[in-house]
């Protein structure tokens, strides 16, 4: 029997959504499978913001078999919307891509949830698109404010909810634990 590709969906607003997702990459690449990520919004095209995340700089030593495309110029308040809008529709197309291509096991849509709340997507297009990937292949969905329908679609949904955090009291991000 086949194994079936499950589609995650990662949401809420704790931290840890990208985390737990590059964990999972993490268990595929040890398995000898192939990996690549799509990230909306998150870092800066042609910067070094990936070299500075711990997880990617670790994950870069998977080279072949882990790859990252990186789209936007930043988080939806630093960026005018229609750069937002036209880099979106580029990851959107490059997640089509990885979708069909079968040398990847697991695909990550990192924060793909924010472009479907601001409506830079259609949820319609993402559950069809999601409906026809290959029935081996994983995919996770990460972001705050999954829509319902993505969620019904999945076959596992986490939400990450904050009940304490460290910044609250003045702790800012630590190398290491927060990138």
């Amino acid at each position: 029997m086949k194994t079936k590709g499950l589609v995650q969906v990662y949401t809420g607003n704790g931290k840890g959504k990208t985390t737990a997702a590059l964990g999972v990459a993490l268990r595929i690449l040890g398995h000898g499978g192939r990996v690549g990520v799509v990230q909306f919004f998150k870092y800066p095209v042609r910067s070094k913001a990936l070299d500075k995340e711990g997880a990617f700089r670790a994950l870069k030593k998977f080279s072949g078999r882990f790859r990252v495309w990186s789209f936007g110029g930043g988080f939806t308040w630093r960026v005018a919307r229609e750069e937002n809008a036209k880099a979106v529709q580029k990851a959107w197309k490059k997640c089509c891509e990885l979708l069909r291509d079968s040398k990847y096991d697991l695909v990550i849509l990192d924060e793909i949830h924010i472009a479907l709340r601001y409506q830079f997507l259609k949820v319609s297009d993402v559950v069809k698109a999601l409906k026809r990937k290959r029935f081996s292949q994983h995919v996770i969905l990460t972001g705050r404010g999954a829509p319902q329908a993505v969620i019904r679609l999945a076959d596992l949904v986490t939400e990450m909810k904050c009940v304490k955090h460290p910044f609250h009291r003045g702790i800012l991000a630590q190398q290491g634990i927060e990138f």
